[in-house]
Protein backbone atom coordinates (compact mmCIF):
# COMPACT_ATOMS: atom_id res chain seq x y z
CA UNK A 1 0.00 0.00 0.00
CA UNK A 2 2.84 2.35 0.89
CA UNK A 3 4.58 1.62 -2.41
CA UNK A 4 1.36 2.45 -4.27
CA UNK A 5 1.06 5.81 -2.46
CA UNK A 6 4.70 6.61 -3.14
CA UNK A 7 4.31 5.81 -6.81
CA UNK A 8 1.20 8.02 -6.96
CA UNK A 9 2.95 10.93 -5.29
CA UNK A 10 5.98 10.50 -7.53
CA UNK A 11 3.82 10.49 -10.63
CA UNK A 12 1.83 13.50 -9.41
CA UNK A 13 4.99 15.50 -8.66
CA UNK A 14 6.40 14.64 -12.11
CA UNK A 15 3.17 15.86 -13.72
CA UNK A 16 3.23 19.16 -11.78
CA UNK A 17 6.89 19.67 -12.63
CA UNK A 18 6.17 19.09 -16.34
CA UNK A 19 3.23 21.52 -16.32
CA UNK A 20 5.26 24.17 -14.46
CA UNK A 21 8.16 23.80 -16.90
CA UNK A 22 5.81 24.10 -19.89
CA UNK A 23 4.16 27.26 -18.52
CA UNK A 24 7.49 28.87 -17.74
CA UNK A 25 9.02 28.07 -21.10
CA UNK A 26 6.02 29.22 -23.12
CA UNK A 27 5.72 32.33 -20.96
CA UNK A 28 9.32 33.31 -21.58
CA UNK A 29 9.00 32.51 -25.28
CA UNK A 30 5.99 34.83 -25.59
CA UNK A 31 8.11 37.74 -24.31
CA UNK A 32 10.81 37.26 -26.91
CA UNK A 33 11.09 39.71 -29.77
CA UNK A 34 9.70 38.36 -33.01
CA UNK A 35 10.91 39.00 -36.53
CA UNK A 36 8.64 38.68 -39.58
CA UNK A 37 9.28 38.99 -43.28
CA UNK A 38 5.62 39.84 -43.87
CA UNK A 39 2.51 40.32 -41.75
CA UNK A 40 -1.11 40.75 -42.87
CA UNK A 41 -3.52 42.40 -40.44
CA UNK A 42 -6.69 44.48 -40.39
CA UNK A 43 -5.57 46.73 -37.52
CA UNK A 44 -2.60 47.32 -35.21
CA UNK A 45 -2.94 49.17 -31.87
CA UNK A 46 0.13 50.70 -30.23
CA UNK A 47 -0.45 51.21 -26.49
CA UNK A 48 1.41 52.35 -23.38
CA UNK A 49 2.11 49.87 -20.54
CA UNK A 50 -1.11 51.06 -18.85
CA UNK A 51 -3.14 50.38 -21.99
CA UNK A 52 -3.47 53.99 -23.18
CA UNK A 53 -3.88 54.00 -26.96
CA UNK A 54 -1.13 55.96 -28.75
CA UNK A 55 -1.41 54.94 -32.42
CA UNK A 56 -3.67 52.89 -34.69
CA UNK A 57 -2.78 51.54 -38.12
CA UNK A 58 -5.95 50.28 -39.74
CA UNK A 59 -7.91 49.44 -42.85
CA UNK A 60 -11.14 51.32 -43.59
CA UNK A 61 -13.45 48.86 -41.84
CA UNK A 62 -11.53 48.90 -38.55
CA UNK A 63 -10.50 52.58 -38.43
CA UNK A 64 -11.91 53.98 -35.16
CA UNK A 65 -14.12 57.02 -34.72
CA UNK A 66 -12.91 60.06 -32.79
CA UNK A 67 -11.18 59.10 -29.54
CA UNK A 68 -11.30 61.51 -26.56
CA UNK A 69 -9.52 60.41 -23.37
CA UNK A 70 -9.77 56.79 -24.42
CA UNK A 71 -13.50 56.88 -25.22
CA UNK A 72 -14.61 56.48 -28.82
CA UNK A 73 -17.22 58.74 -30.41
CA UNK A 74 -18.86 57.42 -33.57
CA UNK A 75 -17.54 59.18 -36.67
CA UNK A 76 -17.78 57.85 -40.22
CA UNK A 77 -14.47 57.87 -42.07
CA UNK A 78 -14.16 56.76 -45.71
CA UNK A 79 -10.39 56.29 -45.39
CA UNK A 80 -7.80 53.85 -44.12
CA UNK A 81 -4.59 54.98 -42.47
CA UNK A 82 -2.79 55.80 -39.25
CA UNK A 83 -4.16 57.84 -36.33
CA UNK A 84 -2.08 59.43 -33.56
CA UNK A 85 -3.13 59.93 -29.92
CA UNK A 86 -1.70 62.09 -27.14
CA UNK A 87 -0.69 60.98 -23.63
CA UNK A 88 -4.34 61.01 -22.55
CA UNK A 89 -5.60 58.82 -25.39
CA UNK A 90 -7.19 61.67 -27.39
CA UNK A 91 -6.73 61.92 -31.16
CA UNK A 92 -4.15 64.53 -32.17
CA UNK A 93 -3.41 63.87 -35.82
CA UNK A 94 -3.12 61.21 -38.46
CA UNK A 95 -2.24 60.04 -41.93
CA UNK A 96 -5.30 58.97 -43.93
CA UNK A 97 -5.90 58.07 -47.56
CA UNK A 98 -8.68 56.77 -49.78
CA UNK A 99 -10.18 56.76 -53.26
CA UNK A 100 -12.65 54.71 -55.31
CA UNK A 101 -15.31 54.94 -58.00
CA UNK A 102 -19.00 55.01 -57.09
CA UNK A 103 -21.77 53.14 -58.92
CA UNK A 104 -21.82 55.92 -61.55
CA UNK A 105 -18.12 55.47 -62.21
CA UNK A 106 -17.28 58.81 -60.60
CA UNK A 107 -14.08 59.18 -58.54
CA UNK A 108 -14.92 59.93 -54.90
CA UNK A 109 -12.97 60.39 -51.64
CA UNK A 110 -9.71 60.31 -53.60
CA UNK A 111 -6.68 61.73 -51.83
CA UNK A 112 -4.69 61.80 -48.64
CA UNK A 113 -3.98 63.96 -45.61
CA UNK A 114 -1.27 64.22 -42.98
CA UNK A 115 -2.41 66.36 -40.06
CA UNK A 116 -1.39 67.39 -36.55
CA UNK A 117 -3.85 68.78 -34.00
CA UNK A 118 -3.60 71.37 -31.27
CA UNK A 119 -4.08 69.94 -27.76
CA UNK A 120 -7.81 69.58 -27.18
CA UNK A 121 -8.66 71.39 -30.42
CA UNK A 122 -8.69 71.16 -34.20
CA UNK A 123 -5.91 70.74 -36.75
CA UNK A 124 -3.05 73.22 -36.71
CA UNK A 125 -1.03 71.80 -39.62
CA UNK A 126 -2.32 69.77 -42.56
CA UNK A 127 -0.70 68.56 -45.75
CA UNK A 128 -3.52 67.49 -48.05
CA UNK A 129 -4.17 66.43 -51.62
CA UNK A 130 -7.62 65.69 -53.06
CA UNK A 131 -8.57 64.96 -56.67
CA UNK A 132 -12.10 63.65 -57.23
CA UNK A 133 -15.48 64.67 -58.67
CA UNK A 134 -16.02 67.37 -56.03
CA UNK A 135 -12.61 68.79 -55.16
CA UNK A 136 -9.22 69.19 -56.78
CA UNK A 137 -6.54 70.80 -54.65
CA UNK A 138 -3.19 70.08 -53.05
CA UNK A 139 -1.28 72.07 -50.47
CA UNK A 140 -0.21 73.00 -46.97
CA UNK A 141 -2.66 74.50 -44.47
CA UNK A 142 -1.72 76.18 -41.19
CA UNK A 143 -4.58 77.03 -38.83
CA UNK A 144 -5.22 78.71 -35.49
CA UNK A 145 -8.96 78.05 -34.99
CA UNK A 146 -9.36 79.65 -38.44
CA UNK A 147 -7.18 79.01 -41.48
CA UNK A 148 -4.17 81.34 -41.43
CA UNK A 149 -1.90 80.11 -44.25
CA UNK A 150 -2.57 78.28 -47.51
CA UNK A 151 0.21 77.26 -49.89
CA UNK A 152 -0.95 75.15 -52.78
CA UNK A 153 -2.91 74.60 -55.96
CA UNK A 154 -6.69 75.05 -56.15
CA UNK A 155 -9.54 73.83 -58.36
CA UNK A 156 -8.82 76.54 -60.91
CA UNK A 157 -5.22 75.37 -61.35
CA UNK A 158 -3.73 78.52 -59.83
CA UNK A 159 -0.71 78.22 -57.54
CA UNK A 160 -1.40 80.38 -54.49
CA UNK A 161 0.17 81.60 -51.26
CA UNK A 162 -2.54 83.16 -49.08
CA UNK A 163 -2.09 84.77 -45.66
CA UNK A 164 -5.21 85.26 -43.53
CA UNK A 165 -5.99 87.29 -40.40
CA UNK A 166 -7.19 85.78 -37.10
CA UNK A 167 -10.76 85.65 -38.46
CA UNK A 168 -9.67 83.63 -41.50
CA UNK A 169 -10.05 86.53 -43.95
CA UNK A 170 -7.51 86.68 -46.78
CA UNK A 171 -5.24 89.73 -46.43
CA UNK A 172 -2.31 88.97 -48.74
CA UNK A 173 -2.56 86.73 -51.80
CA UNK A 174 0.33 85.87 -54.10
CA UNK A 175 -0.85 83.92 -57.11
CA UNK A 176 0.15 82.50 -60.46
CA UNK A 177 -2.86 81.54 -62.57
CA UNK A 178 -2.99 78.43 -64.77
CA UNK A 179 -2.20 80.59 -67.82
CA UNK A 180 0.97 81.87 -66.11
CA UNK A 181 -0.32 85.31 -65.08
CA UNK A 182 1.20 86.37 -61.71
CA UNK A 183 -0.25 88.80 -59.18
CA UNK A 184 0.19 90.10 -55.64
CA UNK A 185 -2.86 91.45 -53.80
CA UNK A 186 -3.34 93.24 -50.47
CA UNK A 187 -6.90 92.98 -49.17
CA UNK A 188 -8.89 94.72 -46.45
CA UNK A 189 -10.97 92.93 -43.80
CA UNK A 190 -13.90 92.71 -46.25
CA UNK A 191 -11.82 91.04 -48.95
CA UNK A 192 -11.59 94.13 -51.17
CA UNK A 193 -8.28 94.81 -52.89
CA UNK A 194 -6.47 97.81 -51.38
CA UNK A 195 -3.51 97.33 -53.65
CA UNK A 196 -2.72 94.87 -56.42
CA UNK A 197 0.50 94.37 -58.35
CA UNK A 198 0.25 92.89 -61.84
CA UNK A 199 2.95 92.25 -64.44
CA UNK A 200 3.63 95.25 -66.70
CA UNK A 201 3.02 94.88 -70.42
Amino acid sequence: MANTSQRFLLGYSCLLTSVFAFVMLTGFASREKKSFDEITVHRINVVEPDGTLRMVISNHAKLPGIMVRGKEQSFERPQAGMLFYNDEGSENGGLIFSGHRNVKGEIVDSGGSLSFDKYGDNQIVQLAGVDDKEDRFAGLIVSDNNRRIWVGRGDDGAATVALMDAKGKKRIVMEVKADGTPSLSFLDADGKAMRQTLPSN
